[in-house]
């Protein structure tokens, strides 16, 4: 395979509603074994969305699997940049690729294991490397020319990137459209403009809501719409149950507490004395 219309081919199998958990596994299978990935196929097949939609699947064997074609295809992606910026010609005797050697090593905390030689071990490395970010895309995000929403361009850029196979380009685009949504939302850079951020920032980048981040890099959730969405709009499905469990509870205690202090008399007991009984509210609507 080393199309992108023979890669969309197995993305559309991948989309099908008739798929079996068995004819989900071969597919990445497949995936997973090719090896000719490169960033401008996965940008025109769009198979990087369609399988980081498939890391939160309800089968742990589908969703492990698709969790190791996003992090193979990120590998592929990279290797091919670094091939690229070594293979460039640069000006006599420059040795322009330092920068991408520097940024390697500079991405290696002080406590990375190494080798006699001072060499970073691979283990340590290739962690690293799996968290994508404007810094380590080589993106820049100085587009503005005011400090404070290039820095807010670049924390939406973070967000949506930090597990994302799609190409750069793609991820900055968007992550500009927010920015510039969020900024006439609320009429320039005020306190309320960078609270949302703060707020995009942390509901974008949380690790159980991989289903925003992918809906909002493909375009399927406008950036305009995502600008008026609240934290309760933008939490992850676990997170919306868990605060839904909460409110019922609350609710079924309240109402609990309120229909004990119904009181009747309308009933007698054996001896033809009248008692006062407390009857639930819902026990007086049933007489």
């Amino acid at each position: 395979m080393s199309t992108a219309s023979e890669l969309r081919s197995l993305v559309k199998q991948l989309q099908q509603s008739s798929a079996t958990e068995q004819d989900l596994v071969a597919i990445l299978e497949k995936l997973k074994a090719e090896t000719k990935i490169t960033e401008s196929i996965l940008r025109e097949s769009k198979a990087g969305l369609a399988v980081g939609k498939l890391r939160t699947h309800a089968s742990k064997p589908v969703s492990e699997l698709a969790k190791e074609v996003v992090k193979k295809w990120k590998q592929l992606v990279e290797l091919e940049k670094q091939n690229n910026a070594t293979n460039k010609p640069t000006p006599a005797g420059s040795s322009k690729p330092l920068p991408l050697r520097k940024h390697s090593t500079a991405s290696i905390t002080p406590s990375t294991p190494t080798t006699p030689g001072g060499t970073p071990t691979m283990s340590a490395s290739s962690s690293k490397s799996d968290v994508r970010t404007a810094k380590s895309d080589g993106v820049k995000t100085n587009l503005t020319g005011d400090t404070t929403r290039d820095k807010c361009m670049e924390l939406i850029y973070d967000a949506l990137a930090f597990d994302s196979g799609s190409p750069s380009d793609q991820i900055l685009g968007r992550a500009k459209g927010i920015e510039a949504a969020v900024l006439a939302e609320f009429d320039g850079v005020t306190a309320a403009y960078k609270a949302k951020i703060r707020s995009l920032f942390v509901n974008l980048k949380d690790k159980n809501n991989p289903g925003l981040r992918e809906s909002v890099v493909s375009g399927d959730l406008p950036v305009q719409r995502l600008a008026k969405m609240s934290s309760q709009e933008m939490a992850s499905e676990e997170r919306k149950a868990a605060d839904n469990k909460i409110i019922q509870q609350n609710l079924f205690n309240t109402l609990g507490a309120e229909e004990v202090q119904a009181e009747t008399d309308a009933f007698q007991c054996g001896r033809g004395n009248v008692d006062t009984v407390k009857l639930r509210r819902g026990a007086l609507m049933n007489l």
